[in-house]
């Protein structure tokens, strides 16, 4: 059967799969800081006879390992950055590695490894049928703040890429087709000029008063927006002392919409109020792109071909010893905590009960509302087809970004998730690289989900590399 040779490979793997996701889980690297992470899976894939570049991009932790040759092109994406704060040892309440460090709390170390094995499995099965095309694994930096994976597609790393799939992990088992929401990060900066408060106010020009002022008119532009939009700011300097009028003060925004074209208009709409405050004030503004992403386009056809794939390989199946463990986390959850998020899964239709681990397979859900959420994969998926899907790789009820998915990305119930993924992701590329009306049907359906619009990357024209959100921190 198709895919047998793939499968008994990743079996075959597991261990070593295993041990390279623990160790990048150990590593736990922020963002644009994923040197050893990105270097043991690289060393993996040229081990196995990719072609590996490192370095892409401008990015020194972003590489593209690729096998084979021609078309079609299968794309799978791995991450490896951790979160500042999230530190935790494999175990069922809170006890970090080392107070303070990072931690993988969005499961990323299992990500990447799990593409990582895919794609190697993809690799042994082609050489054992002849199957031509090429298969490429995308070591994608800083997902959590920078997006790397926008500047590799602004790089045209994904130019002739034919289709991309990735994965993540996450409480259930399912593939859906939601969207996500197109984000800008933005920092804007006013400067005044201080004076005594008290003895010469006049002679001020207060930057915070400007920063208050843009506050306070995106506040009222909120009523005027799309119900969908979300604008969400803080302010990074406020000024020093009050006897001094603030000659600097700064913000910061994030400013998310359904489509590209829906947060552009956002977007440009609260540029204006950030001039306007400036005038007001007589102070002048500078603002500063610190990220951003498009929204995910979705694709049914290979996200049929993911849960078709899902059900044949099977969920995840957890022994007693894994369930103990996950209702030994769920005693350590705030009040609510669990109760919430089982509420949150229901309302998509998939009611669990008193389950703390998801061992069946959710319904395909051709939903195509917008995750509130944003991420990177949705560059690529505005210029290839791309599907994703998750395993169960964490107890139900636990909170994202936390140290309960830190927890369970370093034990056996994360590892159980990674390997059922990377089953997943070779059987679907090497469904892509086969056949030739599925990968039609899945490029036909990118051209009708754009509905004509074309894609503009977030990224200014001027930005070429990242801006890097952990300059200065402790690595």
């Amino acid at each position: 059967m198709a895919g047998e040779k793939a499968l008994a490979w990743i079996d075959g793997h597991s261990g070593k799969l295993i041990d390279l996701s623990d160790a990048v889980w150990r590593v736990a690297e922020l963002g644009l800081h994923e040197h050893e992470s990105a270097r043991m899976q690289a060393e993996m894939l040229t081990a196995a006879g990719f072609d590996v570049v490192m370095g892409v991009a401008k990015m020194p932790t972003a590489f593209v390992a690729s096998w084979g040759s021609g078309k079609p092109v299968v794309a799978l994406l791995g991450e490896y950055d951790a979160l500042p704060g999230t530190s935790n040892k494999p175990v069922p309440y809170p006890d970090p590695v080392t107070a303070g460090a990072a931690g993988h709390a969005c499961g990323h170390n299992l990500l990447g490894v799990a593409a990582v094995g895919a794609a190697i499995a993809v690799k042994d099965e082609m050489t054992a049928r002849g199957i031509k095309g090429t298969v490429r694994y995308y070591g994608c930096p800083a997902e959590e703040n920078a997006g790397g994976k926008g500047y590799m597609v602004k790089a045209g790393l994904f130019d002739d890429v034919d289709a991309s799939l990735t994965w993540h992990a996450g409480p259930v088992n399912s593939v859906r087709m939601n969207s996500s929401l197109a984000v800008t990060h933005t920092k804007f900066h006013f400067t005044g000029r201080t004076a005594h408060a008290a003895a010469n106010p006049e002679m001020g020009r207060s930057a915070l008063d400007a920063v208050e002022l843009m506050n306070v008119g995106v506040n009222y532009l909120r009523e005027h927006v799309i119900q969908e939009a979300r604008i969400h700011y803080v302010t990074t300097n406020g000024g020093g002392e009050p006897n001094v009028v603030p000659g600097e003060a700064e913000s910061w925004y994030y400013v998310r919409a359904p489509r590209l074209g829906q947060q552009k208009e956002v977007q440009s709409r609260i540029m204006k109020i950030a001039e306007g405050a400036a005038m007001m004030t007589e102070t002048t503004l500078a603002t500063k792109f610190t990220g951003g992403c498009a929204n995910v386009v979705p694709n049914q056809p290979l996200a049929e071909a993911l849960d078709r794939n899902l059900r044949r390989v099977g969920p995840p199946v957890f022994d007693a010893s894994e369930i103990e463990w996950a209702k030994q986390m769920a005693n350590h959850y705030p009040p609510g905590q669990r109760e919430g998020m089982l509420r949150r899964i229901a309302q998509s239709g998939l009611d669990l009960g008193d389950a703390y681990l998801h061992q069946d397979i959710a319904p395909f859900s051709p939903d195509k509302s917008a995750m509130p959420g944003s991420t990177d994969v949705g560059d690529v998926s505005w210029v290839t087809p791309t599907a994703q899907f998750n395993t169960a790789c964490y107890p139900l009820g636990s909170s994202g970004h936390s140290w309960q998915i830190t927890a369970a990305s370093g034990m056996s119930i994360g590892h159980k998730g990674m390997i059922t993924a990377a089953k997943v992701l070779a059987l679907t590329a090497l469904d892509v690289l086969t056949d030739a009306d599925l990968l039609q049907k899945a490029k036909d359906a990118l051209v009708k989900e754009r509905a004509g619009e074309e894609f503009e990357s977030p990224i200014p024209p001027e930005i070429t590399e990242p801006i890097d959100p952990f300059a200065g921190h402790k690595h």
